[in-house]
């Protein structure tokens, strides 16, 4: 971003804010349109990048104090919760990855299954995050899933002497415009797949178990929404948007050529060839790692729908009694705990992690995460969520299809600045609320929308204005995908 877009995105920030200011002091809800002022002075500022990012997120913790919205206290507590904690640990389990190379050697086990072509290492991607995130946490899966490509972008991008002495050809070398994009489009496909998988089934999001809550709660006579009526119906939108998302990115917003990367098998032995066998140190944290993936994925009870009858297995934390004590936050950091207390066996005497790797943990995005939890805070303690519901009543005079755009663009761009859980509680009726649950999880635009998106947004890898611009038409997209589904599949499941 230009320094001239910087100080028009400083300027226009403040403009707003005491625009805002002025018009709602006097007012007898003033905290609705002071934190309306806030959230927008934060969205110009994060657009603009005005200040860097992490700084605008702590913003909240100078104003709402200073406008009643909330106390010191009560928003420095958002900044660090469960969620943050299982970012921690999840990326200190990638470090210990990276510090053993034990990423490298998976990155290029993957690329020899999927083949070396950037268009079908980018749907390879897009479709593991998304089965995954149909079972746990989006948050988890991309955890897990973005140390793995960054070793990959790794791979592509380097440009050592050994490969230019290796392979000289023009032919075999990589475009440094086309590499730019394939890892542009591969981390913004891990984030965006992330949101579409977690859509399918009901434990895939949390936002579809609170329309489940909610419904239960405003309508005990109808039937519960089952796990297979939910699949039935959001299962081929999550295939359909997932695969219009992969063929957005790579072939309409960052276009890259599919002959751009090197001889893959080449490369590929070459690379194996310089890690050399497993080492004690990989096997470990290699452990670690599918230990803490099955303990996210068996945390909580699985529900499924067997001959028109719901069945429950129960999680692990269910069996020991302490489900409602224990979280995937709980997991990571307990996982990452262990790394600091194995020894890595290769002689030196150390341990799997150290407090020296583990201090390069992206501190800045603990700071996003936490502005962005202060500001869902802020919303509801505000007032602001439960106005904009309210605003929607006029909605009920639309057609259908008016009524479900309206729901789906608003809770999709609300949720760009708002927990998709908080936003989706704020709607009631079922022909709202489905919607509305679909539509908080399309969020793509910035890296306080969504989790995944944050935690991409973390590997530099990705400028927040090229997030934007691709963000928004997925936004776009998803809103007219959401009104396809309920009126095809939803009005007819659903009755």
């Amino acid at each position: 971003m230009s320094g001239i877009h910087k100080k028009i995105g400083l300027v226009l920030g403040l403009v707003i804010l005491v625009v805002f200011f002025i018009f709602s002091y006097s007012q007898e809800h003033a905290s609705i349109g002071l934190m309306a002022g806030i959230a927008s002075l934060m969205t110009i500022w994060w657009i603009t990048e005005a200040v860097p990012i992490p700084v605008t997120a702590l913003v909240p913790v100078a104003l709402f104090p200073c406008f009643k919205i909330m106390t010191g206290k009560a928003v420095s507590s958002l900044y660090f919760n469960n969620m943050v904690f299982l970012f921690t640990g999840g990326f200190i389990i990638a470090l210990a990855m990276k510090k053993c190379n034990l990423h490298r050697r998976i990155a290029l086990y993957i690329i020899s299954i999927i083949g070396s072509r950037p268009r079908r290492i980018v749907l390879g991607f897009m479709c593991a995050t998304a089965f995954l995130s149909m079972w746990i946490s989006n948050t988890a899966t991309a955890v897990m899933m973005v140390p793995i490509a960054m070793s990959l972008i790794d791979v592509v991008n380097r440009k050592t002497d050994d490969l230019q002495s290796g392979f000289k050809n023009d032919n075999d070398k990589i475009h440094k415009n086309a590499s730019d994009n394939f890892a542009l489009t591969l981390m913004l496909g891990i984030a965006y797949a992330a949101s579409i998988g977690g859509i399918s089934t009901l434990i895939g999001t949390p936002a579809n178990l609170v329309l489940t809550r909610i419904y239960e709660i405003k309508f005990p006579q109808e039937n519960p929404i089952s796990f297979a009526s939910w699949m039935i119906m959001a299962l081929p939108l999550s295939i359909v948007f997932l695969l219009i998302a992969w063929f957005i990115l790579t072939v309409v917003m960052f276009p890259t050529a599919d002959n751009i990367i090197f001889k893959g098998k080449d490369v590929l032995r070459y690379e194996r060839e310089k890690l050399g066998e497993i080492r004690p140190a990989e096997k470990r944290v290699l452990i670690v790692f599918v230990a803490t993936v099955m303990l996210w994925l068996f945390r909580g009870d699985i529900s499924m729908t067997v001959n028109f009858r719901l069945i429950t297995i129960p999680g692990w934390s269910s069996i020991l009694g302490i489900a409602e004590h224990v979280d995937d936050g709980t997991i990571a950091i307990t996982m990452a705990i262990l790394l600091f207390l194995i020894s890595s066996k290769e002689g030196d005497g150390k341990k799997l992690m150290d407090w020296e790797t583990a201090v390069k943990l992206p501190w800045g995005i603990l700071l996003l995460f936490g502005g962005g939890f202060a500001l869902a805070g802020g919303f509801t303690e505000s007032g602001l969520s439960q106005w904009i519901g309210e605003r929607l009543h006029f909605l009920v005079q639309c057609s259908q299809g008016v009524l479900i755009g309206g729901i789906g663009l608003l809770v999709t761009f609300l949720t760009e600045l708002t927990s998709n859980t908080a936003t989706t509680s704020v709607l009631e009726p079922l022909l709202i609320m489905i919607p509305a649950a679909l539509s908080a999880s399309f969020a793509f635009m910035l890296p306080v929308a969504t989790p995944p998106n944050a935690i991409v947004f973390a590997s530099g890898v990705v400028p927040i204005r090229k997030m934007v611009c691709a963000g928004i038409v997925l936004n776009l997209i998803g809103v007219l995908l959401v009104i396809l589904t309920v009126l095809i599949l939803t009005t007819r499941i659903f009755s």
